[in-house]
Order: structure tokens, then sequence, then C-alpha cells
């Protein structure tokens, strides 16, 4: 039996964090949540989740330091990262693929339109590949 994809979110505001995670394990998902960057790399590290939902503005550490050390560490390099901000400006949405994201979503975004980027995500030949090696790793 296969169990459902997790999804690591990442946002400083608990609202926000609780509004996707409920709309994510709704929709199918199982959901870790961390409020920093620092708690986004623990997280990571310890539970390896098949993506992650990655704020760029956060306390202690930022999504995009955050991004660019999972992105450095073999244990999470290949997990694929979704920039959700509410910096929607261009620069921010090229700085987000600098630093390594994989997509980028601005925020506000309807859950269901996040649902769908996850799934695209999941789906895409090259993560579904690289997603299925860190399963094995598990």
């Amino acid at each position: 039996m296969t169990q459902e994809p997790l999804v690591l979110v990442v946002d400083d505001f608990q609202d926000n964090r609780e509004m996707y995670a409920e709309f994510l394990a709704f929709s199918g998902f199982r959901v870790i949540q961390a409020a920093n960057g620092k708690e986004a790399l623990d997280q990571a590290f310890a539970n390896r989740p098949d993506i992650i939902i990655m704020d760029l503005s956060l306390p202690v550490m930022d999504g995009w330091e955050a991004t660019r050390r999972l992105k450095a560490d073999q244990r999470t390099n290949a997990i694929p990262v979704v920039a959700l901000t509410g910096h929607a400006m261009q620069g921010h949405s090229k700085g987000a693929i600098e630093a390594g994201c994989d997509s980028f979503v601005a925020k506000p975004c309807l859950p269901d339109q996040l649902v769908a980027e996850i799934r695209k995500m999941l789906c895409t030949p090259s993560k579904l590949a690289k997603a299925e090696g860190s399963n094995a790793r598990r």
C-alpha cells in the first residue's frame, strides 16, 4: 500500500499554515509544518517530505537560505521546493529559482491552486524519479 505524499508547509503565520495544512489534508496529503527556515530544515532532514511549500519571508532563517541549504544537502536536494510568497515582483521569482526553488506561487493563492501546483510538481517525470529515489532511502 502506497502512502499519500508528505507535504512540509513552511509559513511564519500560523493561520496560513493551518489553512493550507487543513486543505492539503482534506485533499489527501499527509502534512507537517514549520514556522521558520530553521524548523523547515529540521523537519525536512527528519521526515524527508515529498515536497516542501516554502514561504520566503521567514524569521530566524529566511526561505531563500533554507532552500539553498536544502538543495546543498544530499539528503534533501531532490525534494521539490515550491516558493509561496507575497513578494510577487518579477525579481523575487527569479531569486527564488536561483536559490533552488523548483516552482513559484504568489500569495494570496487559493488552496486549490496550491494543490494543483503540488500535484503538477509531484507528477513531473524528473521529480517523480527523484522522489522515488528519496522514498527508497526512508
